[in-house]
């Protein structure tokens, strides 16, 4: 390549020596905290990860301490953040470090990428910021970054374009000034998609390497990379039951609070493992949610909502369904064939750690 690349290259990691965020995965980039911090920023905003990561990390400091872990704590943990499938592919790679490598993650690319859950992307954050290895690395940001710098008109969310930036990645990461500082080259790309060159309001006039920008040279900013059109999200209708329980009372009980029946989903479904009221989807699922709970000697009242839940292809529209009872003992709700139930105080249920998905939290939150 020629030495505008260089320049280029260079302007760019010098930027990303200033003004980078300070972040607390970068404070510290162990191969561990490396493995936690990439994949619970998959899907998840910044400035929400902090907090998890910094409780993650303070909670299983070692690989060997997430291995340990079971799994209902570890989405436990994972509570709010979503893709609950992250967390047990976390969980399971931490698993597969003890089992293969004494609990050592590798650097080898064959070796982490036999590890559940761990893409090529993941694979390239770990070699490069954590080993100091060559390796290329593309997610949303650094494809927008590098098509914008290079005026690609493909689409990169598509096999063939996602091909051709992955090769313009690695082809940049060859250069020597790039090739000396892996991690930090990686995430100056990040950096800059994320902060500067962002999809809608891209601000070239703050751009460290705007005069080496094709896209900007040629008026395409907007247009580069092609807006993508979203998909019909499906449609899904569900009823809950929100069964609360009157406040334990008497000599030497120390909780008051509301007490919630929850139910763990079965581990072959969506949400598979967290803990929610119970609930049935379909057109009819509220003849089926108050029959059922009839059947159970329970009460229903009138539906409440619904909420709206959003999911990146569906769209959930949910009634909660209140009842009041004593819950001083289970009710038989075998037909709605959970694996388990639980009867939990409702802050706790409400808490980070609950195990409880965002729309199970939701649930309660809008009936007590």
């Amino acid at each position: 390549m020629a030495n505008d690349t260089e320049s280029a290259i260079s302007a760019l990691l010098a930027w990303f020596a200033q003004h980078q965020r300070r972040l607390p995965w970068r404070d510290n980039p162990t191969p561990y905290a490396v493995l936690v911090s990439e994949l619970m920023l998959q899907q998840t905003r910044v400035d929400t990860v902090i907090d998890y990561f910094q409780r993650w990390l303070a909670r299983w400091p070692t690989v060997a301490d997430l291995a340990a872990a079971s799994q209902a704590d570890v989405l436990a943990m994972w509570t709010g953040l979503g893709y609950y499938n992250r967390a047990r592919n976390l969980h399971a790679a931490a698993q597969a470090v003890m089992a293969r490598h004494a609990g050592v993650l590798p650097a080898d690319d064959a070796a982490l990428r036999a590890l559940p859950g761990l893409g090529p992307y993941t694979v390239g954050a770990v070699r490069s910021i954590a080993f100091g290895q060559p390796a290329a690395l593309v997610d949303g940001n650094v494809a927008r970054v590098l098509a914008r710098w290079t005026a690609f008109a493909g689409d990169p969310s598509q096999p063939k374009g996602r091909d051709h930036i992955w090769r313009v990645a690695e082809d940049w990461l060859q250069q020597p000034v790039a090739r000396a500082q892996p991690g930090a080259w990686n995430q100056a790309l990040m950096e800059l998609g994320a902060t500067v060159c962002t999809p809608r309001a891209p601000d070239c006039l703050l751009c460290p390497v705007a005069t080496h920008c094709q896209a900007r040279a040629q008026g395409l900013t907007q247009a580069i990379p092609p807006v993508r059109q979203k998909a019909t999200a499906q449609l899904v209708r569900a009823a809950y039951a929100v069964i609360v329980g009157t406040p334990l009372q008497g000599p030497g009980v120390a909780d008051s609070a509301p007490r919630v029946l929850l139910a763990r989903r079965p581990e072959d479904v969506r949400w598979a493992g967290l803990w929610e009221p119970p609930g049935v989807e379909g057109a009819d699922c509220l003849d089926v949610l108050n029959a059922r709970l009839r059947a159970a000697g329970l009460t229903p009242e009138p539906p409440l909502g619904p909420i709206v839940h959003i999911l990146t292809h569906r769209r959930y529209e949910v009634l909660a369904v209140p009842v009041h009872c004593a819950l001083e003992t289970l009710p038989d709700l075998a037909a709605f064939g959970y694996p388990a139930l639980r009867v939990q105080a409702l802050p706790d249920a409400l808490g980070k750690e609950s195990g409880l998905s965002r729309l199970a939290q939701k649930l309660l939150e809008l009936v007590v």
